[in-house]
């Protein structure tokens, strides 16, 4: 069977999952796309032989679309996500899966009502070779029961729109949702500090941010963000058992010896990092469409990260610890 996709937004990201998908993915083409800007929609559509539609509901009621994927600009995306639940057709969605937890919490509302999980939400390090490993050793119990985890996300710099709020929404929001996934418990609250700030930075920005969560079972997690680190991307994540440590390989990279000295490359950008993870992630969606069973990451996980990171920005306001106010996962979602 062959998925036909359709796409909602054709920027950076949304180019690339079209190009993914006509040239990586198996099982998939891509028969749609729109996009805000007509003229990159169709340039986009007409590299893979496919339509440009002038609005996301066109893509999402079109009859040669079987699944819609949602890469359009944040705050559209719950629209999109409600309208594709509404037609009864399974979407990918980038994160966020909406920008507000009550847009988050109708999309959870709407696929209830259906009856039958449609919405995957685009976490892409669930599909990292290295976190699948991680999260194998962790379920086994080989290393106990987790007690703590170090996490570390760090850029070499960010452009000046980026904004203090923006190293949890956009940056450690990926930290959030693994490790969540990786302990298989929730986060009940959240603290930020504040270092002593880079130099290299933009004066509106703080950085980095240590940030600081406690899940529900008690485990203590920290996540430090440093968009300016100047040297290279670099993701670090260890888990600490009661038994032992298990911690995130780094990519492999040729080590070379020379003129005294040992030193291998550090990557600059976060594509080639996680670009094999991209591939996997969306081949598996794909998959799991023609199999009639959505099963990666979730409306739940959309929202529960939703809460997280507003209870972290407003951590960073307040200097309190704040509680995350979710609740049990829906059984729905188990």
């Amino acid at each position: 069977m062959t998925v036909n996709v359709g796409v909602i937004g054709a920027g950076m990201i949304g180019a690339d999952h079209v190009r993914r998908l006509s040239t990586i993915v198996s099982g998939a083409q891509v028969t749609a796309v729109t996009d805000i800007d007509a003229d990159r929609a169709a340039s986009v559509a007409a590299g893979v032989g496919a339509r440009s539609l002038a609005t996301g509901q066109e893509v999402i009621d079109a009859a040669d679309v079987d699944a819609v994927l949602v890469t359009s600009w944040g705050p559209a995306h719950a629209e999109s996500v409600l309208g594709a639940i509404a037609a009864g057709k399974p979407v990918f969605c980038e994160k966020p899966l909406a920008t507000t937890a009550e847009d988050c919490h109708k999309i959870i509302d709407a696929e209830t009502a259906h009856g039958r999980r449609l919405v995957q939400v685009g976490f892409m390090r669930r599909y990292d070779a290295g976190y699948r490993a991680m999260k194998q050793v962790i379920d086994s119990g080989e290393i106990g029961t987790p007690l703590m985890v170090h996490c570390a996300h760090r850029n070499p710099t960010v452009p000046e729109r980026y904004h203090s709020e923006m190293a949890t929404h956009d940056t450690a929001v990926h930290e959030i949702d693994t490790v969540r996934w990786l302990l298989g418990d929730e986060i009940v609250s959240a603290q930020v500090l504040t270092p002593r700030r880079t130099s290299h930075r933009f004066e509106h920005l703080q950085d980095p941010q240590i940030m600081l969560f406690e899940t529900a079972e008690g485990a203590r997690v920290d996540v430090e963000v440093f968009v300016n680190c100047q040297y290279g991307y670099d993701i670090q994540c260890e888990a600490v058992g009661e038994t032992g440590t298990v911690r995130l390989p780094d990519p492999a990279a040729p080590v070379v010896r020379s003129a005294g000295r040992q030193s291998g490359p550090v990557l600059q950008d976060w594509k080639d990092r996680f670009a094999e993870a991209y591939d996997v992630e969306i081949q598996e969606w794909v998959d799991s469409v023609a199999a009639g069973a959505v099963s990666g990451p979730s409306s739940w996980d959309g929202y529960a990260a939703a809460m997280i990171c507003d209870a972290n920005v407003e951590a960073l306001h307040t200097g309190e610890i704040v509680s995350t106010g979710l609740k049990d996962r829906p059984a729905f979602y188990a």
